[in-house]
């Protein structure tokens, strides 16, 4: 029998300690340690480094361009970078009910038949699966399926079927037998994913990890789970609203920000591909308060709509709301614009919304929320089929911002006529059909727009 020993382990952030303590030393959360029996040499240094051999120099390593395993779904095998590269491990995470499921069990459908694929569900009996699966049209003839919970018999089958990808669902649910405490346990959680981590590293499997979230939207368990995995993934979605939008937050073998939009639909999600639409609202007519920017995500340039609704204060305290951007930019900006634009929003509140559910954490969003709020005070709509965008300072200056001409060129294919740009950003070639302004002080774009 393997010999044990215990340790008090941080519920919130995994930390061990070998003795308990009021408040956890690393995260400082109180009454969280809790014992927790392991056997020796399960977390062992040795144990968690793939077999490497001898030391190489740089120049010595092959460098072998293995091609990309294609998922059937373009908008994921963009966030992933081309595809799943072998031996990597993907961990996705999102709010319950967003759909994590259903897009991998539409994944490991397509990548069924391209290769060997295993889809392991520890939350539902295959029946519940093989349900959603004709529910969501999907015959997948070639995918195995698993109900198991035991990461050893997990291995065992994967390594049985010979299988080039595998797929948890969830790793909350996942437990290995050398770790004496509950399935979803930090102590669980980092050691189940540490074993799968060396699975796929010493066979070349790829590994697809599905994560639950905490209320504050960050995937539950220890913090070290996104740093041991080559690639995080989160589902983004307003709730009420059908669309959904998957995002790379680290990945190791292609560009971290990138994503992909999908649509929830009874047959499950479906890919959209000209994302720019529907984050427009297509007005009949101009109207007031509402501005059209080309925010930059990932690769990827979309069009997305800034809306703004000034009106007098109904309190003591005007209140200033921003909806998809951040709030303290937003009281920064309205007091460049009073002293700078010389309009003022003393006395109203002030609600900036981004269309769609989009977050926008680039400064571009800058110039677009001004000339909303600006034409929402004034009662007086922007320019027809006008786009801007541009960073703004506390002096008053209109910044530039990186791939001003891919934006500009982005608004010309969807029919944009003019554009008010930072000076910088104005194309030294014209655009076709698409008349450039360039700006270098707020005032300046005050004028152009109205």
């Amino acid at each position: 029998m393997a010999k044990t020993r215990q340790v008090y382990v941080c519920d919130q952030c995994g930390n061990e300690s070998l003795q308990w303590q009021g408040l956890c030393p690393s995260c400082g959360a109180g009454d969280t340690l809790k014992a927790v029996t392991l056997a020796r040499g399960s977390n062992d240094r040795k144990s968690l480094a793939a077999a490497s051999g001898a030391p190489q120099r740089l120049s010595q390593v092959v460098n072998r361009d293995d091609p990309r395993i294609a998922t059937g779904l373009d908008e994921l095998d963009r966030v992933l970078g081309g595809g799943l590269v072998l031996g990597s491990v993907t961990l996705l995470g999102g709010d319950p009910g967003i759909g994590k499921s259903t897009m991998l069990l539409q994944a490991g459908d397509a990548l069924s038949a391209a290769t060997s694929t295993l889809y392991v569900t520890g939350e539902e009996s295959l029946r519940q699966v093989s349900l959603r699966a004709k529910r969501l049209g999907i015959t997948a003839d070639q995918l195995q399926l698993l109900a198991e919970t035991s990461l050893e018999t997990i291995i065992e089958q994967a390594r049985a079927l010979d299988a080039r990808v595998l797929i948890i669902d969830s790793i909350q649910t996942m437990h290995v037998a050398d770790v004496e405490s509950s399935p979803g346990s930090a102590t669980q959680v980092r050691e189940t994913a540490a074993a799968l981590v060396r699975f796929a590293k010493s066979t070349g499997v790829s590994v697809l990890i599905i994560g639950h979230v905490t209320k504050e939207g960050v995937i539950a368990g220890p913090r070290i789970l996104e740093h041991m995995v080559d690639t995080v993934l989160y589902f983004e979605s307003d709730a009420g609203s059908r669309f959904r939008l998957v995002r790379a937050v680290k990945n190791r073998f292609g560009a971290a920000n990138e994503v992909g939009v999908f649509a929830m639909t009874e047959q499950g999600l479906k890919e959209v591909k000209n994302p720019s639409a529907i984050f427009l609202s297509h007005h009949s007519r101009p109207v007031a308060g509402s501005a059209v920017m080309v925010a930059r995500e990932g690769s990827r340039p979309m069009l997305v709509e800034v809306q703004a609704l000034t009106d007098e204060a109904q309190g003591m305290n005007p209140r200033r709301v921003a909806v998809g951007l951040d709030s303290n930019r937003l009281a920064l900006l309205l007091a460049v614009l009073h002293r700078h634009g010389n309009v003022s929003s003393a006395g109203r509140d002030v609600f900036v919304n981004v269309v769609g559910g989009v977050r926008i954490s680039e400064t571009a969003v800058d110039l677009p929320a001004v000339l909303a709020a600006v034409s929402s005070v004034r009662d007086q709509p922007l320019a027809g089929k006008l786009v801007c965008f541009g960073e703004i300072g506390l002096a008053g200056e209109v910044r530039p911002v990186p791939f001003g001409e891919e934006r500009l060129k982005e608004a010309a294919k969807h029919g944009f006529e003019r554009a008010i740009v930072p000076e910088a950003n104005k194309p030294r070639r014209p655009i076709d059909g698409l008349e450039v302004i360039g700006v270098e002080r707020l005032e300046q774009a005050l004028r152009s727009a109205f």
